[in-house]
């Protein structure tokens, strides 16, 4: 079995607004064998679509290479922002060394509802899936399940949009299309992907990622 442990800290500021929610990196950003294009920040990694989903969307010229010049340009643009990163996975074991969030056993959350009392100026959770089998959101409903907090749905619409009451506030929850590769067959088979894709042969997996991403992270 492998132990798989979240490497990074939650990066949360006291004027954080909006945090960013997984499970883990791949294993190898635990055992530091990274790629050639790799950054050890997170979701740092070159094959993940996330960065460069917002590279495109703020125009931040980011290179993909692992240096601190590189890892503090990122955190500058979250802080600027006012976005932290909370990945919800502790720690995990995996039979099979992948970053899949299936493949996971034995699964050790973070307590994520500490995190929103103690950073109050928390308003928004931005997941980095659905609520796939041990994905954040399938874990955060669990969470909240055990402590009887009602997870309402605000939108049906991709990206889904709930919402919970917590602390004395209203968080709100959107789940991202994953910035994964392995979300592709589902974005091929979205209507309004076949739509676009009819209209423009030219049109990608990553445009509907990114249109999508835009109007999450540029939502105030």
């Amino acid at each position: 079995m492998f132990h798989h442990f979240h490497p990074y800290e939650p990066f949360i500021n006291t004027n954080t607004k909006k945090i960013i929610v997984g499970t883990l990196p791949p294993p190898r950003f635990c055992t530091k064998e990274y790629k050639v294009n790799d950054v050890d920040f997170c979701y740092g990694s070159q094959d993940g679509l996330l960065w460069k989903s917002l590279d495109v969307i703020f125009n931040l010229k980011l290179t993909y290479k692992n240096t601190k010049e590189e890892i503090e340009k990122r955190k500058g643009f979250l802080i600027s922002q006012k976005i932290g990163v909370c990945d919800i996975v502790n720690t995990c074991k995996r039979e099979k060394i992948d970053a899949s969030d299936i493949g996971m056993s034995d699964v050790e959350l973070r307590d994520i509802l500490g995190y929103l009392k103690k950073f109050k100026t928390i308003e928004t959770i931005i997941f980095t899936g659905g609520n796939s089998k041990n994905g954040p959101e399938y874990f955060l409903r669990q969470i909240l399940k055990k402590e009887k907090i009602e997870f309402k749905q605000l939108s049906n619409e991709i990206p889904k949009i709930h919402s919970f009451f917590f602390d004395n506030r209203n968080i709100q929850t959107i789940s991202l299309t994953s910035p994964s590769n392995a979300a592709n067959r589902f974005i091929g088979s979205n209507s309004f992907y076949k739509e676009q894709k009819k209209k423009n042969p030219n049109y990608t997996t990553f445009d509907f990622r990114v249109e999508q991403y835009r109007k999450v992270f540029l939502d105030d």
